[in-house]
Formats: C-alpha cells, structure tokens, sequence
C-alpha cells in the first residue's frame, strides 16, 4: 500500500488577486484576467496584452527590504508559499509544532529571473560590469524561490528547483508527493511561480510566433479549443500546495482539502515546442498517472486541460483523452487559461487549486470564450458557465516546451 497523501492547504497569487476564494469565484463567474499591458512600452509589440498581475502587495509575508530586492517569481512563490502554510493552520504561531527536517520545498519556476537578469545585461551594457547588482545571480536561478521560502520557514527536507516549462509545478507536486511517499518527508510545499512579463519574455514569445495577437479584444484572445484561436496569453504568477501524509495531517488535526492520488510524466521526444500529433506522449502521461494513482480510467469524471489555445497543442491533448478515457462523453473538461491566460511555470500550481477547489465546493469552472467549438472537443462535457458537479477524480494535466508532460491525479478524500 502506498502512503496516503492528502492536500492540506493552497496558496495563490494570480491575476484575480492573492487569495484563494476570490480566485476561484472569479473562475467560476467566468471572468477574463487578461489586460493589456502598461508596466513597460510595448506599442510596437504585435501582441500587447496578457494575463498580467497589478497592484502585487506582498505585505508582511516578505521583509520591505528584501521586497525590494527579489525578482517578483521569487515574491509571488514566497507569499503564494506561506498563504498555503497558513490554511493549512500553519501559521507563524505554529510553525515550531513541525519537525522541520522532515519538511521540504519543492516551487519551481520555468524561466526564472527574467526581470532581474534583464536589468542586469542592461546595466552591463550601459554602465559596466563594475555596476552589475551582486545579487544578479541569486535572484534569477529557479532555486531561489524554494530557498527562501526554506530558510523562511526554516524547513530542512527536501529543498530544490524543477524547471520543465509549463509543466513544472506539476512536476514539482509529483516529485514532492514521492518524496513523502519514500519517507524522505512527512510535509511539503510544492507549485510554481513565474514573472516573465517583461520586455524581454514577451518579445521572446512573440518572436516565436506563439502568442495571440488579438489586441484589439484581449479578453477574448484566450479560446482554447475554438476555431478562431490564434495562440496563447502569457499569464504570471504562482499557486502552492501543502501536501502532507494523511498520517501526519490527522495527527495534527489540520484542514483536509483533497486527496493526493498519485502523478505521471513522459516526454513526447518529437519537437522542441510542437506537441506529438498522435497524442502519444500525452496518453502515456496520463496512463502512468493512472497507474500511479491506483484508480481506472472510468472512475476520472473531470479534467482540468492544459489547452493553452494553439492550433497545435489543444486537439493534440483531446485526442491523448480519447486514448485513455472510455467513458468520455460522461467527463466534463474545463480549461483554467481561458481566463489566467498561460502561467507557464506555475500554471499547473494555479489549476491544481482549481481542481482542489471544485472538489472542495462542488462546482466546476467553465471555459470562456469558446463560441465555435472544434468537433472533438465536443466528445466531452465542456461548460459554458459554473455548474454544479461532484468531482469523483480528477486530471491535471500540465505540458511543456521539450516535450515534457505532467500529469497529477485528485480526488476528494476517499
């Protein structure tokens, strides 16, 4: 038997704000977080909107000082991080109640410090290397994130970075979840953050020609599945769990949110950034998750897509699905970043709250935007507004750049 994990407590910083509530009913009102972008000029950019973060006030969860210094990826894990201890009744207060070499961090973020390695080539190439900031490369290793985070709470287990692109927080939550499977552990952190808004993050997108370039409806750019999509948003931020050994959550009498099944990951190894058409390297994905979990496929009765609104990726990971899932017509499916845009790094961290959320509260979110449907989504129940639905399991799925898939397996507790 498998050692029992269970999800104990989220933490999320997002563009509908830094708490969990706000941002599922957000979610669930199907609102658009999508803006156009006013933190640097972009005028001349052919996409100029994303799922972009205002009015970030990180409080007194970090130091006024250090805030001033970190990368933001670094500040949206740190806040995201200690909201999740908090609901998990891990307050400051009860933070010495935990044998803390038995607790870990695992937040990953795929691009890192994009804001501070930028400003330190330009200081570079305009002032010198005499002037470059000595903490160029502390704030924009992916690791920093998870270090702080560690030496702020002071947990000594497990501590280090997992950078697969968009399938990161994934990853992260899997790898955490063995951890404490093996034994290594018995609480950790785990997600995604990402800050890669910038001038330099956005024209690398647009360069490679994967961003929409709706500019003049950016709350409707983001349509995965539809016909009339014409590539992703890039989004920011992060989402953080608190995973926990039932064993250990029961002793403490903490807050059980859902249940930890298991997870799975493969790679595609057919493109740098295309998905297999074939689905191959999806549906084995999520066979190992399955797997994992110890559960069959027609006990999965929701999905939280990664469909990220490109022509190539969306149907690739349906007709993965259809691989996997018998009883398709009966599996309702929402896509997250119909309304976040894509979070790259931390987007799996964001959606793994929503799915936590709907078995939490049982209600679904729906996926905006979809007004011309592509003919295999309709295979699946895809909800146009909230409804309610009793999640029985539940797939996340999360792909990146490099081929790499993640998937993670949720339920209420059993």
């Amino acid at each position: 038997m498998k050692k029992r994990i269970v999800i104990t407590g989220m933490g999320v910083v997002s563009c509908f704000g830094s708490d969990v509530d706000l941002f599922y009913k957000s979610l669930l009102e199907g609102k658009s977080g999508i803006k156009p972008i006013t933190r640097f000029p972009c005028e001349d950019y052919p996409t100029r909107f994303a799922g972009i973060i205002s009015d970030f006030d990180p409080g007194e969860y970090i130091d006024k000082k250090q805030a001033r210094r970190i990368d933001e990826f670094i500040a949206y894990a740190l806040v995201a991080g200690k909201k999740a201890l908090e609901q998990a009744g891990l307050g400051k207060e009860k933070m010495d109640s935990l044998q803390k070499d038995r607790c870990g961090v695992l937040v990953g973020s795929g691009m890192g410090g994009m804001g501070v390695f930028a400003e330190g080539v330009e200081t570079l190439n305009t002032k010198g290397c005499k002037r470059v900031n000595p903490f160029l490369v502390p704030f924009i290793i992916t690791n920093m994130a998870g270090g702080l985070l560690a030496i702020d709470t002071g947990f000594m287990g497990p501590c280090y970075s997992v950078s697969t692109a968009c399938a990161t927080a994934n990853n992260a939550i899997i790898a955490a979840a063995n951890h404490i499977r093996n034994g290594d552990a018995d609480l950790m952190i785990a997600g995604g953050a990402e800050a890669a808004i910038t001038p330099l993050g956005v024209s690398g997108f647009c360069a490679c020609k994967a961003l929409s370039q709706r500019n003049d409806e950016p709350q409707k750019a983001s349509r995965p599945w539809d016909k009339n999509r014409d590539g992703f948003v890039i989004g920011e931020g992060a989402g953080v769990l608190v995973l926990e050994s039932l064993e250990h959550a029961l002793a403490r009498g903490a807050p059980i949110l859902a249940e930890y099944l298991g997870g799975g990951i493969s790679c595609d190894a057919h493109h740098m950034t295309e998905p297999r058409p074939d689905g191959e390297g999806v549906a084995l994905c999520l066979r190992k998750a399955l797997a994992d979990a110890g559960i069959s496929a027609d006990v999965v009765n929701y999905v939280n897509a990664h469909a990220t609104s490109t022509q190539a990726g969306d149907m690739a990971e349906i007709n993965a699905l259809k691989k996997v899932l018998p009883n398709k017509g009966k599996v309702a499916i929402s896509a997250t970043k119909s309304m976040t845009g894509h979070g790259l790094g931390a987007a799996g961290g964001l959606e793994a709250i929503a799915v936590v959320e709907a078995i939490r509260t049982g209600i679904i979110h729906p996926t905006i935007n979809l007004e011309t449907p592509e003919e295999g989504i309709l295979d699946f129940h895809v909800p146009v507004v909230a409804e309610k639905y009793k999640v029985t399991a539940a797939l996340s799925n999360s792909f990146g750049f490099g081929g790499h898939n993640a998937t993670i397996v949720l339920s209420p507790m059993r």
